[in-house]
């Protein structure tokens, strides 16, 4: 296990060190993070609907969208110069590269989700100082829900045509369950009800990320090799 894991991590500094040099995905995904807020911020009429009942929905829209654009390079660098099937011989674990990516993966999407908060607290004028702490806590157990399919996805994909047309169409079903439970609750603690109103909610969220983190690690090795 401890070989393991420091095998994901090289992988993940590695992924980590070209995007922070390059910071082309994540350039793009916080600009169409703040381009979204914007849209929704001056698209809503403010005398029909209150903003904190559309803040929810908006917010998951926006970190949804964005972190696939994220997810969508998550194994275009190995393909070029068959850098993929070298990977896949080097004398390192399947389950090292998976871990390795999707530790990249959420770094990535943490700090559009870090950028897109506070942008988001600016355009719709909603109070989260008092709820910040369990607000945090939220996006955490959705995001690593999605960033963990997302990965296994973005992996079958990667070899196929159009993937980044295919990787929402297959994605987004896989992440109703989520974004859901991510919604039901944001939309609880804006509004500053107690949390034991979505523990329910709660549960699913972090039994989704166990049963999909499970099936993602044991089914990676088989998708990598198709």
């Amino acid at each position: 296990m401890g070989e393991t894991l420091r095998h994901a991590w090289t992988l993940a500094r590695k992924d980590l060190v070209l995007e922070f040099r390059t910071r082309t995905a994540i350039l793009s995904a916080v600009v169409f993070t703040a381009l979204v807020l914007m849209v929704f911020n001056f698209g809503r009429d403010p005398t029909a609907v209150a903003a904190i009942d559309l803040a929810p929905s908006i917010l998951w829209v926006t970190f949804t969208f964005a972190a696939m654009l994220a997810l969508n390079r998550a194994f275009q660098l190995e393909l070029e110069n068959q850098a993929l099937e070298g990977l896949l011989v080097a004398p390192i674990s399947r389950t090292s590269i998976y871990w390795g990516k999707l530790a990249a993966n959420l770094v990535f999407v943490a700090v559009v989700e870090a950028v897109g908060l506070p942008l988001f607290v600016l355009f719709f004028n909603v109070p989260v100082a008092q709820v910040l702490g369990p607000l945090v806590g939220v996006i955490a157990l959705a995001t690593v829900g999605f960033v963990t399919v997302g990965t296994l996805f973005s992996a079958m994909l990667v070899r196929t045509r159009f993937a980044e047309l295919m990787l929402p169409v297959l994605l987004l079903p896989f992440l109703i369950p989520p974004l859901m439970g991510a919604v039901q609750v944001t939309a609880r603690l804006l509004a500053a009800r107690p949390l034991s109103e979505v523990a329910g909610w709660l549960r699913l969220l972090a039994a989704y990320d166990v049963v999909f983190l499970t099936l993602a690690t044991l089914l990676f090795p088989h998708t990598v090799e198709q």
